[in-house]
């Protein structure tokens, strides 16, 4: 494991608004997401309308992910001075249902943890569960400030931009913060930039989290899912006692694949209608997703 007692959050790199003490505890490297020119004239509806109309839409689609198993696989690369692998944390769970019909996790393959300078927190592995995979219902709607930005391409999706930040913070809780790209035709999130909040920068027991990006793909021709996460930053850790402030490059991505409908007796709707099994295969990840790379 460490050979400090340090405990460190995925490392991942976009454009997260944060505060200038988040700031302090990470720096980001930038990536090319393939953003258009931001149009900051006014929507044709009101924003509080859209952020009304989409949150239903991500309700929807919350309830339908839990009706598909799919696979997940994650991977966390210390990186050192030569920009080499220098330690690594990789595991590749699968999102099933048991016998019961119970929904659960399966390890399918977990190699040894090579990790060095950092070592896994429990908000870490809460975050690849669910915060990576952010979604903004109605029921979340009251814990966040929502703030338009703008109409942008991604690129070949025309989007609403929005700021996205908690109002408060209650321990114990994690939080988004940074900005969605919401899709003007179907009103869902299609890429999410940010950071799961809050950090612990306090000596000897620091838990930092750096910005991270994750893209969605339609792939029941219906509802946007995730399909990976990516990104790279360096993690500014304070020090403590018997040890000195070091700062620790890293490197993560995580892939969603094998979208697949559970059960023949599962319902999942659309706009109030119910989507039937057409015998649609599940669209792979797109080509952008970079494969594990060693």
């Amino acid at each position: 494991m460490a050979s400090r007692n340090l405990i460190v959050a995925m490392a991942f790199a976009g454009c997260a608004l944060t505060t200038a003490q988040d700031k302090a505890s990470f720096t980001p490297m930038p990536l090319d997401s393939g953003f258009g020119r931001m149009e900051l004239s006014d929507p044709p509806v009101p924003p509080e309308q859209i952020i009304k109309d989409f949150a239903a839409k991500e309700t929807e689609f919350q309830d339908a992910l839990g009706h598909y198993t799919y696979r997940r696989t994650a991977s966390v690369d210390e990186i050192d001075d030569d920009n080499k692998v220098s330690g690594e944390w990789y595991e590749v769970d699968d999102v099933i249902f048991d016998q019961t019909g119970r929904r659960t996790e399966r390890v399918d393959f977990a190699p040894p943890n090579t990790l060095k300078q950092i070592m896994m927190s429990p908000t870490d592995l809460q975050d690849l569960q669910h915060g990576y995979s952010f979604v903004l219902t109605t029921a979340d709607l009251p814990a966040y400030d929502i703030k338009y930005v703008g109409r942008q391409q991604v690129d070949e999706v025309e989007c609403y931009a929005f700021d996205v930040s908690p109002k408060t913070i209650e321990k114990g809780k994690r939080y988004f913060d940074g900005r969605i790209w919401v899709d003007t035709g179907d009103l869902q999130i299609v890429v999410t930039d940010g950071r799961m909040v809050p950090d612990d920068t306090r000596k000897n027991s620091a838990d930092l989290h750096a910005p991270f990006i994750t893209w969605r793909q339609q792939i029941d021709g219906h509802y946007w899912f995730p399909v990976y996460s990516k990104g790279e930053g360096i993690l500014h850790f304070p020090g403590g006692y018997g040890y000195m402030a070091e700062d620790v490059h890293i490197r993560e991505l995580i892939k969603f694949t094998d979208y697949k409908r559970f059960g023949t007796s599962s319902k999942v709707f659309y706009n109030g209608q119910e989507v039937t099994n057409d015998g649609q295969q599940p669209n792979p990840a797109p080509d952008a997703a970079p494969d594990k790379d060693k």
